[in-house]
């Protein structure tokens, strides 16, 4: 493949901007990548590892020259991140970023972003519960999906670029506008998250009353939803405080959803069950014909060697 951006710079150095950085440079999409992390243990481990040519103490020094900048920081962070790096970007560039949440970071960033530079919003559906700059792997976003969301006045071949960019790095890429998405991913990501998290709380709280037995005899629908719950703190925080009227939106669709089961339990009707479970077991095959996922057993886990 040739080269897309001849400078990449990624501020913030974990598992999503890592990835990028091992697939930029294994696709050859990159001529040079950037990095800044706010700690100096992460940046030395950028630079031992080799994903990053050059690491920089600040954002404003790694995004200086650079042709595209990734804001690959918390959503709570990128305001801040977009204000200091503004005076720094070169006419012509542009910034992304890959944030969970997407009406929130166009708020915070836009502003920010001076006149001849293209902002247009990212999202790769990809991720595993592991975090930091040793987690990243090239083929992270093979046949994942990575939403854009041009904001106004962005040139089509920005855009264009962008995805060359993410479809050189495997993805598959749609565009939608940012309340959209947001309702999108309330729905597909982030009330699955608080479900999980709040199914791990109250075993916690039982694990407290039964000792150990909530872990030693947990069932892979258990374990699940702990791997779920293993996800950065600090980035699901920041979710579901910015985009909040989507979140709860769902969830109060999904309190209506259990009450009819709870009420079905309740009375025995098991006619209702079956046609509920039926009707979204298709929603699983339609992911695994999707591609999104594997109908291997374990979900296709590989079994650690004894």
């Amino acid at each position: 493949m040739s080269v897309v951006y001849e400078r990449v710079a990624l501020i913030g150095l974990g598992l999503i901007a890592s990835s990028m950085a091992h697939a930029m440079k294994q696709w050859g999409l990159a001529g040079s990548i950037a990095g800044h992390a706010k700690t100096e243990e992460t940046r030395k481990t950028a630079l031992e590892i080799g994903f990053c040519d050059e690491v920089f103490a600040t954002a404003a020094e790694a995004a200086k020259d650079a042709d595209l900048v990734v804001l690959a920081v918390p959503v709570g962070a990128m305001g801040a991140v977009a204000a200091e790096i503004s005076p720094h970007l070169k006419p012509g560039a542009t910034v992304t970023d890959v944030g969970s949440v997407k009406q929130a970071v166009v708020e915070a960033v836009a502003p920010h972003i001076p006149e001849g530079v293209h902002f247009i919003p990212g999202h790769p559906l990809a991720g595993t519960e592991h975090s930091g700059p040793r987690s990243g792997f090239a083929t992270l976003f093979q046949n994942r999906w990575c939403l854009l969301v041009p904001t106004d006045g962005v040139p089509a071949e920005a855009t264009a670029r962008l995805r060359a960019l993410w479809e050189g790095m495997g993805a598959n890429v749609d565009e939608m506008d940012a309340s959209h998405h947001d309702l999108v991913l309330a729905v597909t990501s982030h009330t699955p998250h608080l479900i999980a998290y709040t199914m791990v709380g109250v075993a916690d709280h039982l694990r407290r009353v039964t000792e150990s037995e909530i872990i030693k005899y947990s069932a892979a629908g258990f374990r699940d939803f702990t791997r779920i719950a293993a996800s950065d703190p600090t980035m699901w925080r920041d979710v579901f405080l910015t985009n909040k009227e989507a979140t709860l939106d769902i969830l109060g669709r999904f309190t209506e959803e259990l009450f009819m089961l709870q009420r079905a339990i309740r009375m025995g009707d098991g006619d209702f069950l079956f046609d509920y479970f039926t009707r979204t077991r298709a929603i699983r095959r339609g992911i695994i014909e999707a591609g999104q996922d594997t109908a291997a057993p374990d979900f296709g886990r590989v079994k650690a060697a004894k």
